[in-house]
């Protein structure tokens, strides 16, 4: 014992030495000897404390803290260490303060438990978090021992609960943002729905409530009190907006509890009177308790509901004095300020609802006092926002709200009885009906109900409303209501005798009343108006138009009686100055008004005041009096939209006026002048279709209703027409001008319109070729002109079509014959001055005596000069009779620009003789379209002709033209393609390129752009890229593209020359022929054109019209030729000689094929190689030939065949040629002679497949075994060669398949022709012959069918199977529906014919 007592002394000795490991070391024996040794733990854990070993150190004071818990060494020694850690252990050195304080609060020592208390609060506020610190505070909070001890010497407690509060409202209000922020990233998260369920997470668990009720208790000081009584109303008011509405009846009653306790100590905190007033459910205002609303104004005079309370209390519908008294009925002395005035006191609410945008008590007052005002619209508009507000207020409050709802249903209801009549009567009518189930005899809804259905012209039903309205709330307006009612339904005794009954009870000087008498005498003048109908009645002024005037004089602003005054004035005293006038105040009074504003429109309209009908209709049709309500026996009102339809109509806002004629339509659709303008609307605006429906079902109503009531019905059948004309529908739109000037005979714009479509469908007809209906067409516009210029001479549409319509015999050259000059000069004579022809006359020479000398002359262009010069001479006159309009003399300008370069072009290809300038033409109609843009220079296509015509003369103010065109409209195809054009002509490709490309893709289906991209190819050399663009460009084309169908037919020539294997098919010469065939008919001038035309005719086998056409090219060649003597004219004249022979050999005129020929080869007999002349020659070689072969001439033919084998030396198909003839003259010689010619020809083309069948055919023929064996090889390996066309196919197949016959591999000669069929089928399995051949062999049904589907699979314009190809397939089919197609398709082949008496024959049997 006296050691560790010694150990101990020795540990205290070197722990006051500061040796703090002797000390530790000591301890450790001590406590080794008695672990519970309570100063050795002690000591221990100073020492380690000193070490700043502070885990060891705690331990060494809690084993001592355990053995004395008392003792309050060990607790010190703990509450150091933990200081010396700052807020590491804030927990734990509460928890030893807490032992401490008890310590010495059992020792009775307050000074030290303060102390301790205090350092440990001080310490947590610097070093521990919110929370921590918070908890500090409550450890000396009251309810606590510490707290009992110590009263006195702590804070007070109010001032602890309000920094905790503090502290706890810092905390929620950071965990809200914080878990707001980290939600509304989440995938679907709505920031409205993240942060009420946030806000409802923290504030249903939050405790301050309770620490501000802590606060209000413990407090001493008012204004602390009442800072945190609001804090708790907000904090309560809060939480009561986020919980569900299960749980919010008990937070609610709090929350009005609450706010009942400060309104009643007139505590101005907003929020509470707020809920106080907002928050209760009464029916009406005047359930309110007015001091509270006085108190509510003294508090808060700035407040929005503060400023419509003050006017509400002092307005006219008040039910509360305007100012509090006291109980003697003395004013109070505070009150004591001026009543506003109405204007004041409405300026003065409306400021405060604009401050108390969600105010349900707000909008409801003011809502009331708008219908008081007769301010309607706004009346409804502040009670559809009540109706809103308050839906969220019973969200927020949970409470039903049901007599707030009702009353501003009413009131909204009542708005919209009067707002826009009827337009919101049903809305109306459904609030009325759905409160009536509740409240059946509520005097308000029971009156807005009767309104509706007075003005729905159920009267009967109306009047019982009113009746029972009556019961419950009697009053005047109710009873002349009623009576009203009964007169409208045509007991006018009784409803008059009743309306005067009422005038006694009106006789209050208020403004209401006033209105009312007002309204009463007004129905007393109608009754009067509608009994007597009789104009001696109605000019009385002692009856209704004294009422009248007594009511103005009652109320000057009241609109229907001057309504009825207009009435009185226009259509009895016959005063239009005071009727106008009358109607004119009646409508500004009131946009209802709808009899006034017709009367004014009308008015307007007559005078063409378009402006002012468009404000008249415009403000009716916002009045929203028009529509009736669903269900209401009231017819609708259609004419304002109507004359809206019209203004915006003269205005050319289309969609406008389509919008406002299908409006009236809505509402009258029997509307026959609304479907006019409806259908004239969609024809203004490009809407044919549309407009054609709608002209359809007017004409479809003059049917119905007749024209005693539509009176003249002839303009939509004349608009139809025109419908119908810019569809392309010309014969129905000529059609229907005919009905029409059938009544109406000298109808200029039907006429004009006529002449017009006949003119536009003659340029159809020409676009789609159709040639003969488009001279059929000018010559009934000319017809037309010649009526109409009869009796109107000064029209610029008439000569433009004048113009045009001999314009199109330039066109089709083919038909100018059938023009007559003597109706071309009378027409242009008539009503003629000599100077309207002048214009120009110094440049294009072009005057009236110049055209009559030229109708005068024998020249055979006489008719096309004729045209061209009636065309430019029309344009002329036209331009004279628009001298006042600048923009037609404009176009007027431009059109005779073109006709002269028309004409200039014409000059230029020989169409007419060129004796004269030939730029005459050409100058004039530069200054044409120069004089054009003078008077209109923005617009494009000027400019874009300027540079076509300057494009010869000028090529600086052509690219400067085209620039100018493209400036202000870049996207015309057209300028594109002509910038192309230039460009190429230039020789700059890339320019030119790049314009093609441009204008293909502003518009990909002009066609004349890919002809320029052809024709560009084709300057490359690129000439199947060429063919191509012009093969496209002719498909994409009208038929009067002269230019397209020109490169397109000679291109496919070159392809057919380059590919003799298309050359027979037909379907690839057809549309080059029907081209070339169009183009003949147009011009007769193109000799290149008409050449290729009659080259395509003979290979298409039509010789006689190859032959025709070849001969009037030669005359027209021999003809040039005399007059020139050009070279390059003879060249041509001997190639048509050529081909001309090549026709008549084909013909079987053998003797003129053999002369033509001759003469070409004469002609030809020059040293030049060229390769024209070459090709000449030999076709003229194998003509003459060919043509003395049949005409017996063998020696002839055989030198004609020799010389051409020298000219070509050698060429294989010509020796087959000459072969042929020599067996045919049929000496021994002669045979050799072509043995030898046709073996050498192998040798020299040892592929040439003529030579070989020929020999084939020949050694079959001589039974030359050697030869055939030899050939048969040949012949097996051409087969299966690519470049044979299918007739060569066929002959090498009936060649090898005679061969099998004669020549059998085998002594079973079926199975070798069996073996050589089966092997032609297998060469060709889509080819008919080869099954043709199995057929006749196997007698089988399948061979027939797959010959016969393999000749249709072939036949035109899929391939080139002719019909006795098919034929002969049909016939192998050996049945009798398809001997019967065989017959059918070749009646002239015997096949099908043998076939049908081989199948009789076999049934007969």
């Amino acid at each position: 014992m006296s050691t560790i007592k010694n150990v101990l002394k020795a540990a205290k000795a070197a722990l006051d030495a500061h040796q703090y490991d002797t000390t530790i070391e000591n301890a450790t024996k001590v406590l080794a000897e008695d672990p519970k040794h309570y100063h050795a733990n002690v000591f221990l854990g100073l020492a380690f404390e000193k070490k700043g070993r502070n885990e060891e150190s705690e331990k060494a004071y809690r084993a001592a803290a355990s053995t004395k818990p008392k003792d309050s060494l060990a607790w010190q020694g703990l509450i150091s260490l933990y200081e010396q850690q700052g807020g590491h252990k804030l927990e734990d050195y509460q928890d030893a303060v807490s032992h401490l304080a008890s310590i010495f609060v059992e020792a009775d020592d307050k000074t030290r438990c303060q102390t301790v208390v205090d350092k440990y609060t001080d310490f947590a506020r610097k070093y521990g978090s919110r929370a921590q610190y918070r908890h500090s505070l409550e450890f000396v909070l009251p309810g606590s021992d510490l707290y009992e001890y110590l009263e006195g010497r702590l804070p007070h407690p109010s001032h602890t609960y309000t920094r905790i509060s503090e502290i706890v409202e810092h905390d929620e209000k950071e965990k809200i943002n914080i878990e707001i922020g980290q939600r509304r990233t989440r995938l679907g998260a709505k920031i409205d729905q993240v942060t009420a369920e946030v806000k409802k997470e923290v504030l249903q668990g939050s405790v301050l409530e309770s620490l501000y009720q802590h606060v209000i208790d413990w407090t001493d000081d008012d204004d602390t009190r009442r800072l945190y009584e609001e804090k708790l109303l907000q904090h309560a008011y809060d939480t009561l907006l986020v919980l569900p509405q299960a749980q919010k009846n008990s937070k609610r009653e709090e929350v009005i509890h609450f706010a009942r306790g400060m309104v009643i100590l007139k505590h101005p905190f907003a929020l509470a009177w707020t809920i106080n007033l907002e928050w209760k459910d009464i029916e009406r205002l005047g359930e309110l308790d007015v001091g509270v609303l006085r108190e509510y104004i003294a508090l808060f005079p700035e407040e929005g509901l503060g400023k419509i309370l003050r006017g509400y209390l002092e307005s006219e519908i008040s039910v509360f004095p305007a100012r509090a008294v006291d109980q003697d009925g003395n004013q109070d002395e505070e009150q004591n300020v001026p009543i506003m005035t109405v204007e004041d006191r409405l300026v003065l609410m409306t400021d405060g609802l604009e401050d108390s945008p969600k105010s349900v008590l707000a909008h409801r007052i003011m809502s009331e006092y708008y219908l008081y005002l007769d301010e309607h619209e706004s009346a409804a508009e502040t009670a559809r926002k009540a109706q809103r507000y308050i839906v969220t207020d019973s969200q927020t409050s949970g409470l039903p709200m049901a007599n707030n709802s009702d009353a501003i249903n009413i009131l909204l209801g009542t708005a919209l009885v009067q707002y826009q009549a009827p337009r919101h009567h049903p809305e109306a009518r459904s609030l009325f009906e759905s409160i009536l189930v509740r409240k059946p005899s509520d005097g308000s809804v029971l009156l807005g109900i009767g309104l509706i259905l007075e003005e729905q012209e159920e009267l009967h039903q109306a009047v019982g409303f009113f009746e029972r309205a009556m019961k419950q709330a009697p009053s005047t307006k109710i009873q002349a209501e009623a009576a009203w009612c009964r007169a409208l339904g045509g007991d006018y005794s009784n409803g008059l005798e009743e309306l005067e009954d009422c005038l006694p009870s009106v006789e209050a000087p208020d403004l209401r009343t006033k209105a009312l008498k007002a309204q009463i005498l007004y129905r007393i003048g109608m009754c009067l108006w509608d009994m007597d109908h009789s104009k001696a009645s109605r000019r009385d002024r002692n009856k209704s138009y004294a009422r009248f005037i007594s009511a103005l004089q009652t109320d000057a602003n009241f609109a229907t009686p001057y309504t009825m005054l207009g009435i009185y004035y226009a259509d009895y005293a016959k005063d239009r100055a005071r009727a106008r006038k009358c109607f004119q105040k009646a409508f500004e009074l009131s946009s209802s008004e709808v009899v006034a504003a017709e009367r004014l429109a009308r008015s307007f309209a007559k005078t063409s005041e378009w402006d002012l009908v468009e404000v008249v209709a415009q403000r009716v049709v916002e009045s929203g009096r028009l529509r009736p309500a669903p269900g209401s026996k009231k017819k609708g009102i259609s004419w304002p939209f109507a004359a809206l339809g019209v203004v915006q109509l003269n205005k050319l806002e289309y969609a406008k006026s389509i919008v406002s004629f299908q409006s009236a339509l809505r509402i009258s659709p029997k509307d026959y002048y609304s479907w006019v303008g409806l259908g004239e609307c969609y024809h203004n605006s490009g809407r044919y279709i549309a407009a054609t429906k709608a002209f359809e079902q007017a004409q479809k109503l003059e049917r119905e209703l007749g024209p005693e009531v539509l009176g003249d019905t002839w303009f939509s059948k004349y608009m139809l027409a025109n419908v119908q004309r810019e569809l392309g529908e010309y014969d129905a739109a000529t059609g229907k001008y005919k009905e029409i000037l059938n009544v109406r005979a000298k109808e200029y714009g039907v006429s004009i319109s006529y002449l017009q479509t006949s003119i536009e469908s003659a340029w159809r007809n020409m676009d789609l070729g159709f040639f003969g209906r488009a001279i059929d067409n000018v010559h009934e516009a000319l017809t037309i002109a010649k009526d109409v210029v009869t009796w109107s001479t000064n029209a610029f549409n008439l000569w433009k079509c004048i113009s045009d319509l001999y314009s199109v015999y330039t066109y089709i050259q083919s038909h100018s014959t059938d023009i007559s000059i003597q109706d071309m000069k009378w027409l242009l004579e008539y009503g003629s001055d000599p100077e309207s022809y002048s214009h120009l006359a110094d440049v294009d020479q072009i005057t009236w005596s110049a055209f009559e000398s030229v109708i005068e002359s024998k020249d055979t262009d006489v008719v096309l000069r004729s045209c061209l010069y009636a065309a430019i001479l029309a344009q002329k006159r036209a331009l004279g009779c628009c001298a006042h309009d600048p923009y037609a003399r404009a176009t007027a300008w431009y059109n005779l620009g073109w006709t002269e370069y028309r004409a200039h072009v014409c000059q230029r290809n020989g169409g007419i003789s060129s004796e004269e300038d030939p730029m005459q033409y050409l100058r004039a109609a530069v200054q044409c379209f120069k004089r054009a843009i003078e008077l209109e220079s923005r617009n494009a296509e000027f400019w874009n002709s300027l540079a076509i015509v300057t494009s010869q003369l000028n090529r600086r103010v052509a690219q400067h033209a085209f620039v100018r065109s493209l400036y202000i409209n870049e996207k015309n195809a057209r300028v594109w393609t002509n910038l192309g054009i230039f460009y190429l002509i230039e020789g700059d490709i890339q320019l030119a390129n790049d314009s093609f490309a441009r204008a293909q893709s502003v518009d990909p289906d002009h066609a004349q752009a890919w002809l320029g991209q052809g024709l560009l190819a084709a300057q490359l050399g690129e000439l199947t890229e060429s063919r191509t663009l012009f093969t496209h460009a002719f498909e994409i084309s009208n038929a009067s593209a002269i230019q397209i169908q020109q490169s397109y037919a000679s291109s496919t020539l070159d392809h057919l020359l380059s590919s003799p294997a298309l050359s027979d098919e037909a379907v690839t010469l057809l549309q080059p022929l029907l081209a070339l065939r169009r183009l003949s008919k147009q011009t007769r001038t193109n000799i290149s054109c008409e050449h290729i035309y009659g080259l395509f005719q003979e290979r298409i086998g039509s010789y006689a019209d190859a032959s025709s056409t070849l001969l009037s090219i030669c005359s027209t060649l021999e003809t040039d030729y005399e007059k020139s003597e050009s070279a390059e004219t003879l060249e041509r004249f001997a190639r048509s000689k050529a081909d001309l022979s090549r026709s008549q050999l084909a013909e079987q005129d053998f003797e003129s094929a053999a002369d033509n020929a001759e003469t070409a080869l004469a002609l030809t007999e020059d040293t030049t190689t060229s390769p024209i002349r070459v090709r000449t020659r030999l076709s003229a070689h194998l003509s003459a030939g060919m043509a003395s072969y049949y005409q017996g001439s063998m020696d002839r033919s055989i030198d004609m065949f020799k010389n051409a084998l020298e000219e070509t030396q050698g060429d294989p198909e010509i020796v087959c040629l000459l072969s042929q003839v020599l067996w045919a003259k049929g000496g021994e010689q002669e045979r050799s002679i072509a043995r030898e010619q046709l073996f050498d020809c192998v040798e020299r083309h040892p592929g040439h497949v003529g030579t070989i069948l020929l020999l084939g055919a020949i050694a079959v023929v001589d039974n030359d075994r050697d030869t055939v064996e030899a050939v048969s090889d040949d012949l097996h390996s051409s087969r299966t060669r690519d470049d044979l066309n299918s007739q060569q196919h066929k002959q090498l197949a009936q060649l090898l398949h005679a061969i099998s016959v004669l020549y059998p591999a085998n002594e079973d000669t079926t199975l070798t022709q069996m073996s050589e069929a089966r092997t032609a089928v297998m060469l060709g399995p889509s080819k008919s012959y080869g099954w043709s051949q199995l057929t006749k062999l196997s007698n089988e049904a399948h061979p027939a069918e797959m010959a016969v589907l393999g000749a249709l699979s072939k036949a035109p314009p899929r391939g080139e199977s002719s019909a006795e190809d098919i034929s002969e397939a049909y016939a192998g089919a050996k049945r009798v529906e398809d001997i019967q197609k065989s017959i059918m398709l070749a009646p002239w082949s015997p096949l099908g014919w043998q076939a049908l008496s081989q199948l009789l024959m076999a049934m007969m049997q």
